[in-house]
């Protein structure tokens, strides 16, 4: 995007609407406006807005900055994507965008038509349910409490029980590449190889769209309708795409983030039934993790907009478990956590729906603090007063203790725990202490280590000029997998460089102070351009990376077999067990 562009819309743009679709401003003399800091927490308003110079200006906090940094800050999205945003909101065209290479190209070009089909996907669905067929998928919902107002929020609809039907309404108005790409629709591989004939992925369901952040339809989530075997499982999520990948997506957070922002606090659930139903009853800062585990990068994007969780999972084994590892991930990354248990072992859509919003929001006041959780959740798994029965309950809290970063409330969760479960010696709980010192050491010393010499040697490469091949190499690569990178401190830096104009100043691409220290560090020993040793440095990176990822699906599939296994699900039992194959295959060739 040309620097004449993004001066054109920043004279254009009228900063007052645009600040005003986020904070309620009310003028106050001339061309001043003021209104609520949404950087920081404050009951009279000290934020400024000056519309003739176009600028915002906080008096409390003393953000400040024009009408692109304002939205870059408060939606963390880049300098590009916020000046896109304002062109929008204003009504300002768009310019044609350029591309470095043709497959660049063609790759953004599919990235668009498949946000046109899922868009187009979504029509469809929503006008299925409103089919003859869809009765009694629409009884369904009726009997779950789900009105036409919460279908029409939520974009609720129906996948009929045709394997063609879908596919050739789509088809006059979308390719072959996007339609397989799109993940919408399966096949079967045939003798020779080729991909077989496609038929719709989800027939006779209940589906529900997952939205990315600005509100576009990326994926779907389908209810079956029938409990028989050959339905297939009673959830099922479409695989992941260009467009998406489960483990970084949080559903309803296009609906809740400004919630989440006002009341500075989330809530967090199991499944979409959970958050609509907690949604529409008035709880707006929901989110669903959709089922699937709870992973880093959702905490990344939670943190973005609060650092405070209220847990609400389901209250059986599995859901438990899930509360666990949730609690592990977000105290680590300094959380405030409090946890939910429903009476009667309810889930919070049926909670809900059976004994109101009244009821449901005194469980959320009443939220405990993540420590009380665990440690009555030792007392029943262990219980007794025996020296065994204690040694076992110490020894599942003590991760817990560890992970938390503040001394503080370390010593007093380690205290409260002693209490709890009857361990009287100050010796054995000053053990405890510092064992838990020590571990946290641990962790804060590994969150802030250097960055890896993999990492090093790809941002090195990424800021070569143009035409290095080095460069050209890691560019490629990592915008063509960037689930390598998905796990690494620098992921948005790798990201930004390996998009960014190699004209442009490498530290005006990193999108945090932190990475643009890290990227200067780094830079202070830069790579030779146009070295073979470079290049191959790279291309030895690449491969470590690829292994890594294949590695972390080869520990996923092993629980998830393990689950499916447990659940007795035949089918995904037979999936994970066929791409479990497959993955260990791969990583004894390399």
């Amino acid at each position: 995007m040309s620097d004449n562009f993004s001066q054109t819309v920043k004279q254009q743009a009228d900063i007052v609407k645009v600040i005003g679709d986020y904070v309620k401003l009310r003028k106050t003399g001339g061309q001043n406006y003021t209104g609520l800091c949404p950087f920081h927490k404050e009951k009279t308003g000290s934020f400024s807005v000056n519309a003739v110079h176009g600028f915002f200006y906080c008096f409390g906090c003393h953000e400040k900055g024009d009408v692109f940094s304002f939205v870059m800050k408060l939606e963390t999205v880049s300098f590009p994507e916020a000046v896109r945003s304002v062109a929008a909101k204003c009504g300002i065209a768009l310019p044609k965008r350029e591309f470095n290479s043709p497959e660049e190209a063609r790759e953004a070009g599919l990235r668009r038509q498949l946000m046109d089909i899922h868009e187009a996907a979504t029509q469809y669905f929503e006008a299925q349910l409103r089919s003859p067929e869809a009765a009694r998928a629409r009884e369904y919902l009726t009997g779950r409490g789900v009105g036409p107002e919460t279908i029409k929020t939520f974009r609720i609809g129906y996948a009929p029980d045709d394997f063609n039907h879908m596919r050739e309404t789509l088809r006059p108005h979308f390719g072959e590449e996007v339609l397989r790409a799109s993940g919408l629709f399966s096949s079967k591989e045939q003798a020779d190889g080729s991909p077989g004939s496609m038929y719709a992925r989800f027939r006779k369901r209940i589906t529900f769209p997952i939205a990315n952040e600005q509100g576009k339809t990326i994926a779907f989530t389908a209810r079956a309708l029938d409990a028989e075997e050959k339905s297939g499982p009673k959830y099922m999520n479409s695989p992941e795409t260009p467009l998406y990948t489960k483990g970084q997506v949080l559903f309803n957070l296009d609906k809740a983030k400004a919630a989440m922002r006002e009341h500075d606090f989330a809530l967090l659930v199991e499944g979409q039934m959970d958050a609509i139903s907690v949604y529409m009853a008035g709880v707006k800062g929901v989110l669903a993790t959709s089922g699937t585990a709870f992973t880093e990068a959702q905490v990344r994007l939670l943190g973005r907009f609060t650092k405070r969780v209220v847990v609400n999972f389901d209250p059986d084994t599995a859901g438990a478990n899930a509360v666990e590892k949730s609690i592990a991930l977000l105290t680590e990354e300094e959380f405030e956590v409090k946890v939910i248990s429903l009476e009667g072992g309810l889930d919070p859509d049926r909670f809900v729906r059976e004994q109101g919003i009244q009821a449901y929001m005194a469980a959320l006041r009443g939220a405990r603090r993540h420590s009380d959780f665990l440690i009555e959740r030792a007392r029943q798994q262990f219980p007794g007063r025996t020296p065994d029965a204690k040694v076992k309950a110490m020894n599942f809290l003590l991760p817990h203790i560890r992970r938390m970063p503040n001394r503080i409330h370390r010593d007093e969760f380690a205290n409260d725990a002693a209490q709890k479960l009857g361990i009287d010696s100050a010796m054995m709980r000053q053990e405890l202490k510092q064992a838990a010192a020590q571990r946290v050491e641990s962790v804060r010393s590994h969150r802030h280590d250097p960055i890896s010499e993999t990492e090093r040697i790809l941002l090195r490469a990424l800021v070569l000029p143009q035409g290095d091949a080095a460069r050209r190499l890691a560019a490629e690569q990592l915008s063509a997998r960037p689930e390598w990178i998905s796990e690494l401190p620098t992921a948005d830096l790798l990201e930004a460089l390996a998009h960014a104009p190699a004209s442009m100043n490498p530290l005006d691409a990193a999108p945090t102070d932190e990475l643009r220290m890290q990227l200067a560090m780094t830079l202070e020993h830069p790579a030779e351009a146009n070295d073979p040793a470079v290049e191959k440095a790279v291309g030895d990176a690449l491969y470590l990376l690829e292994s890594r990822r294949l590695e972390r699906r080869q520990r996923e599939l092993r629980n998830q077999i393990a689950e499916a296994d447990r659940r007795g699900d035949q089918a995904m039992l037979t999936q994970f067990a066929t791409e479990k194959m497959q993955v260990d295959q791969l990583l004894r060739q390399r």
